[in-house]
C-alpha cells in the first residue's frame, strides 16, 4: 500500500464503522419501538447506558486496527524497498564514491591547486572504512558482543564479585530481621504468599551483594506495609479511557505514517507507488549511466 492509501485508510474504516454502528443503532430503535406482545424479547429502548459508548469503542477499535494493517504495510514496502535499494545499488554507490575519489586525486595531481588537493581529500574521506566496533564502543564491546561487565552494568548485576565472602555484620542483621518478618510461611492466603516470595527474593539479592543500604529501603518499604489496591473504576470509566487511548493510538501512528512518507526511501516510493520494483531497475540504469561518465572522465584525466 503506497503512502498516500494510509490515512485515507483510517478514515475509510472509520466511515465503514460508523456505518456498521448507526445501522445497528436505526436496527435497535426498531425493535425497541415493536407494540407489546409482539412476541419481541429486546427491552424497550437502550439496555443498558454504557451501550451506546461501547458501540463507539467498538467502532473506533475496527478503525484503528484498519488503520495499522495500512501503516504496517506500508513500513514493510518502506523496509524492504531499504533493503534491496542497500544490497542492489550500495556496490554501485560505492563505485561512483570511489570513482569521484580517483578523479579528485587526478585533478589535484595535475594541478597541484591547495583547494584540488583539499577536495580530494575531502573526496577519499568519504570511501575511507569505517572504524571498528572496538573503536567506536572504547572497550565496551566487540564483534562478539558486550564485554560482561557492559552486560552487568545493563542488568543491575554487580559488575565485579563480592569484596568479602561475608556480608558486613549490619547487613547479615537487617537480612535477618526481614527474614523473619516477611517470610513466605508467615502469610495468611496465597495472594500475601506471592507478595512475600517476591519481596523475599529482593532481600536475598540485596543481601548476595551486601548492600546494606538497599536492606534499609527494603525495610523501610515492608514497614510502610502493602500497597493499597487499586481504585477501580466504572465501566463508563473504562470505556471513555479506551476510546482516549484509541485515540492517542492512532494520532501516534500518524505520525508514524508521516515520518514513513517524509524519510528519503518514502519520498522515492512516491514517484512508483504502483510499481517499486521497476523503480529499483530505473535507479539502477542511472547509477550505471554514471558510473560509465566518472570512467570516462578518469580516463581522460589519466590519458
Amino acid at each position: 500500500m503506497g503512502a498516500e492509501n494510509v490515512d485515507t485508510a483510517y478514515v475509510g474504516a472509520e466511515s465503514v464503522s460508523q456505518e456498521s454502528v448507526d445501522e445497528r443503532s436505526a436496527d435497535e430503535r426498531s425493535e425497541g419501538s415493536e407494540a407489546p406482545g409482539s412476541g419481541s424479547d429486546e427491552p424497550q429502548g437502550e439496555a443498558r447506558p454504557e451501550a451506546r459508548l461501547e458501540r463507539a469503542v467498538r467502532a473506533a477499535e475496527q478503525a484503528l486496527i484498519e488503520f495499522e494493517i495500512a501503516v504496517e504495510t506500508f513500513r514493510v514496502e518502506v523496509e524492504n524497498f531499504s533493503r534491496l535499494h542497500h544490497q542492489k545499488l550500495g556496490p554501485m554507490y560505492s563505485r561512483l564514491d570511489e570513482l569521484d575519489a580517483q578523479i579528485a586525486e587526478a585533478q589535484a595531481a595535475r594541478t597541484g591547486d591547495p583547494e584540488d588537493i583539499r577536495k580530494a581529500d575531502e573526496a577519499r574521506a568519504r570511501v575511507m572504512p569505517m572504524p571498528g566496533v572496538e573503536e567506536l564502543f572504547h572497550g565496551w564491546m566487540d564483534s562478539e558482543g558486550l564485554f560482561p561487565e557492559a552486560v552487568a552494568m545493563l542488568t543491575d548485576q554487580p559488575v565485579r564479585p563480592p569484596q568479602r565472602v561475608r556480608p558486613s555484620d549490619e547487613a547479615r542483621k537487617l537480612y535477618r530481621e526481614l527474614a523473619r518478618k516477611a517470610h513466605p510461611d508467615l502469610a495468611q492466603d496465597e495472594d500475601e504468599r506471592m507478595r512475600r516470595d517476591e519481596f523475599i527474593s529482593r532481600v536475598n539479592a540485596a543481601y548476595a551483594r551486601g548492600d546494606e543500604a538497599l536492606l534499609r529501603e527494603l525495610s523501610e518499604e515492608w514497614a510502610a506495609g502493602p500497597v493499597p489496591k487499586e481504585w477501580k473504576p466504572s465501566r463508563s470509566e473504562e470505556l471513555y479511557a479506551r476510546l482516549e487511548w484509541l485515540s492517542e493510538r492512532k494520532e501516534m501512528l500518524t505520525l508514524v505514517a508521516h515520518e514513513l512518507e517524509e524519510s528519503a526511501i518514502g519520498a522515492m516510493l512516491k514517484l512508483a507507488p504502483d510499481d517499486p520494483d521497476r523503480l529499483l531497475e530505473e535507479i539502477a540504469e542511472q547509477l550505471l549511466a554514471q558510473v560509465g561518465e566518472r570512467e570516462a572522465e578518469l580516463a581522460r584525466l589519466a590519458g
